[in-house]
């Protein structure tokens, strides 16, 4: 990487570390401080924050990688995204930051299940708090493998030093500043992230060696089995539904929805909602952008590319001055590290407050508690950059993994749990075990790949299904006087 890269990226990690101090002196040293930010955020921030937690090293790398090696069809993983991001706006963000202040003020997402079944709220606490830790492991380890990519690529320092470099930048912001410094940085992550999606497309198209339109047109319809059209011959309606199956994994992303339950104000949520929807419909052409363009830039170029999910970082390279370069990388910087700190952060508060508190010591100050908060932050984040070690690890892969197991996991769960008075703790823990399991057991059989002799199904749609059918079931069969607390009334 030459210097003026190096000097960009640099500017870009101080000033990061720099948002963390800012936001120690504004957050409070209490739980609600370091895990919600005092459910103060203004909506812009909200909004922002959620979708650069969403949009990780995957919409720079993983996605563009997908469609620079089949083609157009690989979009509609983008459209899926933006149809369920909408709908969990609509439905699932005024309804949470509304009820998990009514239900004792909860702070996390298993302490909200908890509190809103009481009578299994142990159990909740344990099984969701398990999910989360395990899951975000290899959502975490996703990231820093993104991280461990860009610098192998552009420097010297190899995968592994990538790797901990990057788990360093963003532990050294999250330890200090908790969910405020978390969400501060997510927001200036999340214009310059949106500012290079839009830059490189028409950097490839009007500058580079790719040519204009028709010549892109020329070059990709030449490529055998490449496809410039929504619906291919190799598509199928079970290939479609699973890429669609994406959007199914917004409504149960804690460290997305997390944000509904600690922006300003439910009024305000809509306000979010309407920046977040611009926010994504621009970042996903973008993306689509760089895998469509790169792929013609590469081809007219005769450029031979090792790993396509880094086209990204090779029309970086390629197409403009260093010190733009260094621009760029810091954009893909930011997209890690947004998602990375926000699940180190959500991971870290469930290990603190569902399982130091609720067992190892109740009567603990909310000054350890955060004290705890901040360890198991460092905790998490060595766990996962032991995961990321592999080299060949697939971003898109490891991200899907994840993705589809909170979808299906807590997805069905928190829909249920905001809009239906019928629901029993029982089903909630059935919800959360069969949701889990059957992700687990789904990728363990290989049937995301290859199901019945026919192409793979996405895990995410049995595991969702079946999650939402035990928690139906189980919840009408153990309907009891009392058995759980009723709804809260809602003004939504």
């Amino acid at each position: 990487m030459e210097t003026g890269s190096w000097v960009s990226l640099s500017l870009y990690f101080a000033a990061m570390v720099g948002i963390g101090f800012y936001a120690l002196r504004r957050s409070s040293d209490d739980p609600e401080g370091y895990m919600l930010g005092g459910r103060n955020l203004p909506p812009a921030v909200a909004a922002l924050s959620a979708v650069a937690s969403d949009m990780s090293g995957w919409l720079l790398l993983g996605l563009p990688g997908a469609l620079f090696v089949t083609g157009l069809v690989e979009a509609w993983i983008g459209i899926g995204l933006l149809i369920g991001a909408f709908i969990n706006w609509i439905v699932v963000a005024p309804r949470l930051r509304e009820q998990t202040e009514r239900y004792d003020n909860a702070l996390t997402i298993p302490e909200f299940l908890a509190n809103r079944f009481a009578s299994r709220a142990t159990s909740l606490r344990i099984v969701s708090a398990i999910i989360i830790v395990l899951f975000f492991a290899v959502y975490t380890a996703a990231g820093l493998v993104a991280g461990g990519k860009l610098f192998s690529t552009v420097s010297d320092w190899g995968y592994q030093s990538g790797v901990w470099l990057t788990l360093g930048i963003v532990l050294a912001y999250t330890v200090v500043g908790g969910f405020l410094a978390v969400c501060l940085t997510d927001f200036v992550q999340g214009v310059i992230m949106m500012l290079a999606l839009l830059i490189m497309p028409a950097a490839v198209l009007f500058t580079g060696d790719g040519g204009g339109i028709a010549e892109v047109n020329a070059t990709l319809t030449s490529i055998e089995g490449y496809s410039l059209s929504l619906w291919s011959d190799n598509m199928s309606l079970i290939v479609w539904l699973s890429l669609m199956a994406w959007g199914l994994g917004y409504f149960g992303q804690p460290h997305i929805i997390v944000r509904f339950m600690a922006v300003r104000s439910v009024a305000d949520v809509a306000i979010a909602r309407n920046i977040a929807m611009i926010w994504m419909g621009f970042s996903l052409l973008g993306a689509i952008g760089v895998g469509i363009l790169g792929r013609a830039y590469v081809e007219r170029s005769g450029i031979r590319l090792g790993d396509e999910e880094t086209i990204f970082i090779l029309l970086a390279e390629t197409l403009f001055p260093a010190i733009i370069t260094g621009l760029l990388f810091a954009a893909l910087m930011a997209a890690i590290m947004s998602t990375v700190s926000s699940q180190l952060l959500v991971s870290s508060s469930s290990l603190a407050e569902d399982f130091y508190r609720l067992f190892l010591n109740k009567t603990a100050s909310d000054h350890r508690v955060v004290s705890v908060g901040r360890v198991a932050v460092v905790a998490v984040g060595v766990f996962a950059a032991v995961i990321a070690s592999d080299p060949e690890s697939e971003v898109l892969g490891l991200v899907s993994n994840a993705w589809a197991g909170f979808g299906a996991a807590f997805g069905p769960l928190m829909i249920l749990s905001l809009t239906w008075s019928r629901m029993t703790g029982n089903g909630a823990v059935a919800g959360l075990v069969v949701g889990a399991a059957t992700v687990i057991g789904w990728i363990t059989l290989d049937w995301n790949s290859s199901f019945l002799g026919g192409p793979g199904v996405y895990e995410i749609i049995p595991g969702f299904l079946f999650a939402m059918a035990a928690i139906v079931v189980v919840s009408l069969a153990s309907e009891t006087q009392g058995e759980h607390r009723p709804l809260a009334e809602s003004t939504i």
